[in-house]
């Protein structure tokens, strides 16, 4: 069973955009079998981290473990979901979260990126290695080893060039079917009142339910001043906030290269638009001003980050229909 396989090779066979397209529909239609919501979690979190990979199209399995654990740390304990495989028991990732929960009396309210780094990476560990037993291989299984190689023991995970641009040439359709299929098969799997809202849950569950570190870290190498319109953001009565410069729909994580302080109004007024193109070379400039300016002990924060990635990202979003061009009103 591919469940079980350690070690996936990568078919090296060229795939056109309608190959990848067959091979998706049937990972995400009835037709894959999926005893689980894993497969959906995996494709998510993949997702989350298209614009990390190296350039080697890597990507390591504490990267993708972490992106997993989030969508199901805040799918059972934030929005307390009992169901979520066609077993009688819990899927083991779930089992460990609760587990975890239960033993440090952590209050459902409590999104995952509230909790503390420490528990997190424990948290992480113990869901890396359920992804190892059940999940890598599975889906590498059901996409026929075309979209991605990886090896246990080395914790490698490479998906191949092809399917990484169509992922970011089609990401917010992939993003909306992924919902759309998880939902749905957690809808088949709960009753009433579990599933109420149940789209708007699993569309929010890799959301990050505080930007404030990151506006720590901003704050302490840069003025206070919105990156927009250039409003001074220390003066008595500013509101400071965090906007994601390509909108979040989008990009669905959380990188402070593409981070920037922003007033209240200019944050307001752009939502999930895309700045005129003038403003991607002022990020540019801002993000090499940051990894001169970064301590050592944080560089981390800006990991695999290139010019070329936020440029593909900015061209990417307009493919994706992101077109609508915000300016701010500078008056």
């Amino acid at each position: 069973m591919s469940h079980k396989l350690k070690v996936g090779e990568l078919k090296e066979d060229y795939l056109t955009d309608e190959e990848i397209w067959r091979i998706f529909t049937m990972v995400l239609s009835t037709k894959s079998a999926k005893s689980s919501t894993y497969k959906y979690a995996l494709v998510k979190s993949i997702i989350e981290n298209l614009y990390q990979v190296n350039d080697h199209y890597e990507l390591t399995y504490d990267q993708l473990a972490y992106g997993f654990t989030k969508v199901y740390w805040n799918l059972v304990v934030h929005h307390d979901l009992v169901k979520q495989n066609r077993g009688d028991r819990n899927a083991k990732a779930v089992s460990d979260i609760l587990d975890i929960q239960k033993r440090y009396n952590i209050p459902s309210e409590f999104r995952f990126d509230k909790l503390n780094s420490e528990l997190q990476l424990k948290i992480v560990s113990k869901v890396k290695s359920v992804m190892k037993t059940n999940v890598f291989g599975a889906l590498y299984g059901d996409t026929d080893g075309q979209f991605y190689a990886f090896d246990h023991k080395q914790e490698y995970f490479k998906l191949k060039p092809s399917v990484h641009q169509f992922m970011m040439k089609y990401q917010l359709l992939l993003v909306n079917l992924t919902n759309y299929h998880m939902a749905k098969m957690i809808e088949e799997l709960n009753e009433v009142p579990n599933i109420n809202y149940l789209l708007g849950k699993v569309e929010t569950v890799a959301k990050r339910s505080s930007l404030k570190p990151f506006e720590e870290i901003l704050l302490h190498y840069f003025e206070s001043s919105c990156f927009y319109c250039g409003k001074d953001l220390s003066k008595e009565n500013s509101q400071t906030e965090v906007d994601h410069f390509i909108p979040w729909s989008f990009v669905q994580s959380d990188q402070i290269w593409n981070l920037v302080l922003s007033c209240r109004s200019c944050n307001n007024t752009k939502r999930d638009k895309l700045p005129e193109r003038g403003y991607l070379n002022l990020i540019i400039d801002r993000n090499e001003e940051l990894k001169n300016k970064v301590q050592e002990s944080q560089q981390e924060v800006l990991q695999n980050y290139k010019d070329k990635k936020i440029i593909l990202l900015y061209d990417y979003s307009i493919k994706n229909g992101f077109d609508e061009i915000w300016v701010p009103n500078k008056g």
